[in-house]
């Protein structure tokens, strides 16, 4: 196994694992339970450590895919900064989501008003989870990258240096 299938293996978790979060807090929210709220912020928590694998075995998966053809530095380089976007704010999840486990635990006024904190936080993390995921999957599929019309097998390759 090498580092770019230790990327794939570990990738998908800063992305799914906090949807799951975010939908169990919701649903404590409608149903008015701490315990469900609490997990919640559990899942962020879980989410938070699994970011660490990714983000590590990225640089690995670098290395390899720079190699491959119709991949270019530009395109790895914009899911590389997607991805230290997407990362922060795991970690600013996980350590939300602390703080609110302690608030919990100390019977805190303002543990909810945490957990509302969380909930937009988790919020932008589905945002940037889904633009990390896409300039992720573009890197090797290219029918998923702008510009590709499905006429051709690959598309032309951007250049180094271009913005979209």
């Amino acid at each position: 196994m090498n580092d770019a299938h230790l990327h794939l293996v570990f990738n998908h978790f800063p992305i799914i694992v906090p949807i799951g979060g975010l939908i169990i807090l919701i649903v404590g929210f409608f149903i008015d339970s701490d315990v469900v709220k609490r997990t919640a912020l559990g899942v962020f928590v879980l989410g938070a450590l699994l970011t660490f694998p990714a983000m590590y075995t990225g640089e690995g998966a670098e290395e390899i895919a720079e190699k491959l053809p119709d991949v270019t530095d530009a395109i790895i380089h914009e899911h590389e900064e997607k991805a230290e976007t997407l990362a922060i704010i795991n970690y600013l999840l996980g350590l939300v989501s602390l703080v609110g486990f302690w608030a919990f635990w100390k019977q805190k006024s303002y543990a909810n008003y945490i957990t509302i904190l969380v909930l937009i936080l988790g919020l932008a993390g589905i945002y940037f989870g889904k633009m990390t995921g896409t300039s992720g999957g573009e890197i090797r599929h290219t029918e998923i990258r702008v510009g590709y019309d499905g006429t051709q097998n690959t598309m032309p390759a951007i250049k180094d240096g271009e913005d979209d």
